[in-house]
């Protein structure tokens, strides 16, 4: 672990910049395009589908995908990110990996990806830390999506930063009494509804994902299966892809390239 000793220029956007951030892993993540994807620790079924399409489509377009570290919707983000492609801002101190149940994720993320704190080694999880985080979270990002939130809720929380950051705000549509939060956001017109992924992701990064030629080896890697998985399945097109350059290996997992 380490203090970063340079400024960020995306948290001058912060109501107070951070007195401290300790990190984790690359910082060449944070010169990158970036994307925050916010949302319910209790994410339905069609929220979870959307979700891990959304934040592997804008990985393969080589934008990074922030989030908050939480259960539901942040760890899939950056699951389905890469953990090579994700910046995680926790709510604790940087030595500690919080929830316990996503230990080996956040410590992935370190390895391959990159891990920001804003509070004291050994700082606890405590309720006010995470107001702090999620405003981070949202500075970071150059659009804040939210995937599914309540009415009442954390997420909401992140909605206000972005508002008062001018920040544009994209949402999942949601039938109605679900994610009412979204749904009021959609209705009062301080959010964007995605409709189509694939569009969305190109005119976010200018990648058309549809013209690239359909290659069912190629999407499986962009799931970033274990190189063991890969063999299993594809034998003779793993050697081959990571000698033309299509994939990469690292530290057992495959990665699109």
């Amino acid at each position: 672990m380490a203090t970063l000793e340079e400024k960020i220029p995306e948290l001058s956007s912060m109501k107070k910049y951070p007195k401290v951030i300790n990190y984790k892993g690359n910082l060449e993540l944070l010169q990158r395009k970036k994307v925050s994807i916010v949302g319910t620790r209790h994410p339905n079924q069609y929220t979870k589908m959307m979700t891990q399409s959304l934040a592997s489509k804008l990985s393969i377009s080589s934008i990074c995908i922030v989030s908050g570290g939480a259960m539901g919707v942040d760890a899939l983000a950056h699951r389905y990110a890469g953990t090579h492609n994700t910046i995680m801002v926790a709510g604790t101190g940087i030595d500690i990996r919080y929830p316990k149940i996503n230990a080996k994720l956040i410590e992935d993320i370190e390895k391959e990806g990159l891990v920001l704190s804003q509070f004291e080694i050994g700082a606890p999880s405590q309720r006010y830390n995470f107001p702090l985080r999620n405003e981070l979270v949202v500075a970071l990002g150059d659009v804040l999506i939210v995937a599914q939130a309540d009415l009442k809720s954390g997420t909401m929380r992140s909605v206000e930063y972005a508002l008062k950051m001018k920040k544009q705000i994209y949402v999942l549509p949601h039938r109605i009494g679900e994610s009412e939060g979204t749904n009021k956001l959609l209705q009062s017109g301080d959010a964007k509804a995605i409709y189509d992924i694939d569009t969305f992701v190109k005119e976010l990064s200018g990648f058309d994902i549809l013209e690239q030629k359909q290659d069912d080896f190629l999407e499986f890697c962009a799931t970033f299966p274990s190189y063991e998985e890969a063999l299993l399945k594809y034998p003779s097109r793993v050697f081959e892809a990571e000698l033309s350059g299509e994939i990469s290996i690292k530290n057992g997992k495959i990665f699109r390239v």
